[in-house]
């Protein structure tokens, strides 16, 4: 792999710029009543479809910390067939797939949005939807960086 220009703390005000950012939008959700496992499938997912084996590895390893079950991770990618999600869950991932694909599909669908705000109120919406953005915007920094993996012992 070619080795590439890191981005991450190379310009600290622009890194601490976007911890401060994730720090709000987890604020944030807290506030609303987000249980940090949910945002942890965010992250999970939007990293899944954006490719960033760094941050699957980081919230892979922060979702289990937090108590979530090693099997809904190993299904995660395949969420639509099984009932192991929670209807607030399952609206969280549809939000995610639509807003981190949002240059194919040119939109968040409106039965996406439906359901989101359906089970969500507003300021629970908008937490999730900034967790999206958020977790997008680290994607697409790790990604581009070819940030390599932490040293772990598993």
């Amino acid at each position: 792999m070619t080795k590439r220009i890191a981005l991450s703390q190379q310009v600290p005000e622009i890194y601490q710029a976007m911890s401060k950012l994730q720090q709000a939008v987890e604020k944030a959700a807290a506030n609303a009543g987000i249980d940090q496992k949910l945002l942890e499938l965010v992250k999970m997912r939007a990293s899944q479809i954006n490719g960033c084996a760094f941050c699957l590895d980081m919230h892979s390893n922060d979702a289990i910390q937090h108590g979530e079950s090693p099997r809904r991770l190993f299904v995660l990618d395949g969420w639509r067939e099984t009932e192991l999600f929670t209807e607030q869950e399952r609206a969280a991932l549809a939000l995610t797939e639509a807003m981190t694909k949002v240059s194919q599909l040119q939109d968040v669908p409106d039965d996406v949005y439906a359901e989101a705000t359906r089970v969500f109120t507003e300021e629970q919406y908008r937490a999730v939807a900034w967790e999206v953005i958020a977790i997008n915007s680290w994607n697409r920094m790790q990604v581009t960086s070819h940030a390599p993996l932490p040293k772990r012992d598993a």
